[in-house]
């Protein structure tokens, strides 16, 4: 068994598309644990998802095993981290888990923001961050510029900053010993009660939960009886083994070990992903800290296209939530759509990725309604509630006032796009709060901004507008007052419900005029004419029409008293009127869709 001396624990940090999964790739290539003829890109990413976006949206461990330029053995764990902000409480929890990070910066892109809010992450851990330029092969990559900025921007010493490519290989091996040398190894007793960290877990069909930890005291072997200090449930463990691609078992985890145990767990519920694991018999005093709830900020219903699959698709979230601890839902009907499931997630790109996994992972076909936060509502009676669904917003003389969540926007761009992102974020109700110059040709802004107003086409307009260069990254700061109205849309006189959202009054008419126009060139077109209408409460706000398809009833009239031709035209116009009343409109599931579309797509 090596001893804690001789273990590493480390994590890859940085913003989207800077190279961790590369660099990961070419560190285990190194350490020799997959065979070259059995290796592919992004190794660590398991989804077909991770891959064709490029994103990592699960974190990954994996255990090195690395012989030091003295011929000392070292074992090298490494969490590799996701860098969406949607994720950030999982790159926070294997931040938790590791004593240094490699914090890569892009030769070619420089500082952005969540290099550091990422690195602030890893300083408030008292992590050691070891910097590293990566894509230094690049025809575009600015070596000096980049070390200036980690000067500058995040206060580290350029001058120990780590040359690498991640795509050649190159400065791989001076990383390795770098590693070594620079973090440090962990501290923790093994004789002491256990205490270790649930970083991650994931499910297996045939063994249950398997929980991905990090041992900081004391040891595990077969057959321990082990408790959850969250819910206190306890199990005993029945494998557990480390990491190394495959899952490999050992016998034993002692402090400072990073590895997996399986233990019977059934539901991915009981398990916590910051939680703390302790021995049942003698367990520790205090749990580790940092343990919280994830919670959902956007909120979205989903239904099946055909409600005969509703069982189906309760199926397959079941199976879903068992990979996915942070995925909330519950049960939920509407009168348009039947019944269905209303969820909550960690955010836009979290919503995208379930609906992308339910429809090619378990062949389901849904309509999801327009996302939504959550609202705090005063009601006159003194109550508060809060409010998500647009169905469950009280009637508006019950209101006494509204207060929607608000984000802290850091957003990092070259100076020639300053005026653009400024206007953009106005627009948003963004209110700046600071405007910091990184350099001659760099600028952070620092906007207080409602959370509603990220959702629907924020981060697509940001990077049209900045050409890509601009970078985006948020915190939820907390409530704050607004003017809030429920948006209701009209079919043909008849409300839609699953159509309704809540909005900001200010925008209540653009946003519903959008919809109607977006609903009139998708609803095929009837024997009567259908009104499309944008309502808050009694007032109509927006209208649109799909004409009616007519039938030329004058064909047959070759001139003649116009009287003849009136007395049809009134006849039809009749059928038209009574054809209205009993008539239904059906609404495509491309309907749906189209009203969550951006004004630019």
């Amino acid at each position: 068994m090596i001893i804690p001396e001789h273990i590493r624990n480390f994590c890859i940090i940085a913003h989207i598309d800077h190279g961790k999964s590369t660099l990961a790739d070419r560190l285990i290539q190194k350490g020799r644990l997959v065979e070259d003829r059995n290796f592919q890109d992004q190794i660590l990413d398991t989804m077909d998802i991770e891959r064709e976006r490029g994103i990592t949206i699960k974190s990954q461990a994996v255990t090195i095993p690395y012989t030091a330029s003295d011929g000392v053995e070292y074992e090298l764990n490494l969490v590799d981290t996701p860098g969406h902000v949607d994720f950030s409480y999982e790159v926070s929890r294997a931040i938790n888990s590791c004593e240094g990070a490699l914090l890569l910066v892009d030769a070619t892109q420089g500082v952005q923001a969540q290099t550091l809010s990422n690195m602030y992450l890893a300083l408030e851990h008292n992590l050691e961050i070891l910097p590293v330029i990566n894509k230094i092969d690049m025809a575009a990559a600015d070596i000096p510029g980049t070390k200036k900025q980690i000067d500058h921007d995040l206060g580290l010493d350029s001058e120990r900053a780590l040359l690498v490519s991640a795509r050649q290989g190159t400065g791989v091996d001076e990383l390795f010993e770098a590693l070594v040398e620079r973090i440090p190894p962990p501290s923790g007793k093994r004789d002491a009660p256990l205490r270790a960290l649930i970083f991650d877990c994931h499910y297996d069909p045939y063994r249950g939960v398997v929980v991905h930890l990090r041992i900081f005291d004391g040891s595990i072997k077969r057959g321990l009886r082990i408790r959850f200090m969250s819910n206190g449930s306890e199990y005993e463990i029945e494998t557990l083994g480390v990491f190394k691609l495959a899952l490999v078992e050992i016998d034993e985890l002692s402090a400072g070990s990073v590895g997996y145990i399986i233990a019977g767990v059934k539901t991915v519920g009981d398990v916590r992903v910051g939680d703390t694991v302790t021995g049942a018999e003698n367990p520790c005093a205090s749990p580790l800290p940092g343990f919280r709830q994830v919670k959902p900020v956007v909120f979205s219903s989903i239904y099946p296209v055909d409600s005969n699959d509703y069982e189906e698709l309760k199926s397959s979230l079941e199976k879903l939530k068992l990979n996915d601890a942070s995925l909330v839902y519950e049960k939920d009907a509407s009168a348009a759509l039947g019944f269905g499931f209303r969820c909550g997630f960690l955010g836009l790109l979290h919503l995208e990725v379930i609906q992308e996994r339910l429809e090619r992972e378990f062949d389901q076909s849904v309509i999801f309604t327009a996302p939504s936060v959550k609202y705090r509502v005063q009601l006159r009676a003194g109550e508060e509630i809060f409010v998500d669904n647009p169905m469950e917003y009280p009637e508006e003389g019950k209101v006494e006032g509204a207060e929607e969540p608000y984000i802290r926007a850091s957003i990092i761009t070259p100076a020639s796009f300053l005026g653009n992102i400024m206007t953009l974020c106005m627009e948003k109700r963004g209110v700046q709060t600071n405007m910091t110059y990184l350099d001659e040709k760099r600028v952070e802004l620092v906007y207080d901004m409602p959370l509603s107003e990220v959702l629907f086409d924020f981060y697509d307009r940001l990077k049209s507008t900045s050409r890509g260069y601009a970078s985006f990254d948020y915190d939820i700061t907390g409530y704050k007052p607004t003017e809030l109205v429920k948006l209701d849309i009209l079919l043909n006189g008849k409300g839609v419900d699953a159509l309704s959202q809540l909005v900001f009054k200010g925008n209540a008419y653009e946003r519903a005029r959008l919809v109607c126009e977006r609903l009139r060139d998708e609803i095929p077109r009837q024997q009567f004419k259908i009104p499309i209408q944008g309502a808050i409460g009694s007032q109509i706000i927006a209208r649109e029409t799909v004409n009616a398809l007519r039938k030329d009833v004058l064909a047959k009239c070759y001139g003649g008293d116009i009287t003849r031709k009136r007395k049809l035209l009134e006849k039809q116009k009749e059928g038209k009127k009574r054809m209205k009343m009993v008539g239904d409109v059906e609404l495509p599931q491309s309907a749906f869709l189209a009203v969550l579309k951006t004004k630019d797509t």
